[in-house]
């Protein structure tokens, strides 16, 4: 298998690869990206959402709070740091809800969704990344939930958070 980086910036790195599939050559192009971290956070049947302009689909999206890993860093970690930068929470600890790859046809981005756990407002709230603009808010769960069948809700992160703390819910 060879690889060549075809481009190489600060989010992610596209690679052309030789692969090998009943004994014929073919290339392919792979996106290697270091993974990233939701969570969801939610106090008295409210989830915490963030809405942010994405450029890639020039929208205004809602989603759970979420940031990208630095290559090595782990996602508990990164998970601790994105809810306090995005929305000035903090929590006593995270327990794993899922993790999933995102586009694995194309991406080896591996995404990790935690669940804040005992989540209070944070006494030093650690500021935005420098190119981000996002607005953080409370909003019911089944409202949340209806925002997914609508599809007012399209961030795949935060519809598998979503429906996994409805599914929780009336357990």
């Amino acid at each position: 298998m060879t690889e060549k980086v075809i481009y190489e910036g600060p989010i992610f790195t596209l690679v052309k690869e030789d692969v090998t599939i009943k004994n014929k050559v073919y290339q392919r192009d792979i996106i290697h990206h270091p993974g990233g971290v939701g969570i969801l956070c939610m106090i008295d049947h409210k989830i915490l959402l963030v809405k942010q302009v994405r450029q890639a689909i020039d929208l205004e999206t809602i989603e759970i709070p979420a940031g990208k890993l630095e290559y090595g860093e782990d996602p508990l970690e990164c998970g601790m740091r994105e809810l306090n930068e995005e929305t000035g929470y903090v929590c006593s600890s995270m327990r794993l809800i899922q993790s999933f790859y995102t586009t694995p046809g194309f991406c080896d981005e591996k995404l990790w969704i935690y669940e804040a756990i005992d989540p209070i407002e944070a006494k030093e709230h650690l500021p935005q990344d420098e190119d981000e603009d996002l607005h953080s808010f409370w909003l019911p769960l089944e409202e949340a939930y209806s925002k997914v069948l609508n599809q007012e809700i399209t961030d795949a992160k935060t519809i598998i958070a979503i429906l996994y703390a409805v599914a929780a819910r009336r357990e």
